[in-house]
């Protein structure tokens, strides 16, 4: 599984940034693991330099083995509880896709 971490101009994307959700996002993928070939993640601050509530968007689109890709938005004050948020829907959306193509 390949993990992607990419910013806006107004976010600073260091090796640290990108070590720790990378880091996060295998651990919690981490079984479904041999069913995503890619993951990318895409940090925003949608104000820049202005103060706003909300205003850190984390986009996290998953790639499965052949279906079509999954994508999920989150909005929080900070780039980690935006990206907790968006952990958490992805997570929910990817068991809820191979749950249902067990039944079948």
């Amino acid at each position: 599984m390949k993990i992607q971490i990419n910013t806006d101009k107004n976010i600073d994307g260091h090796e640290r940034l990108e070590a720790y959700f990378s880091g996060e996002l295998e651990k919690s993928l981490a079984r479904f693991d041999n069913k995503i070939t890619r993951i990318e993640v895409h940090f925003g601050d949608e104000n820049g330099e202005k103060f706003s509530v909300n205003d850190k968007k984390c986009v996290i689109e998953v790639r499965p083995v052949k279906l079509q890709p999954i994508t999920v938005t989150d909005h929080a004050d900070t780039l980690e509880k935006a990206f907790q948020g968006a952990l958490g829907k992805i997570k929910k959306s990817l068991t809820t896709t191979f749950e249902k193509m067990k039944e079948y």
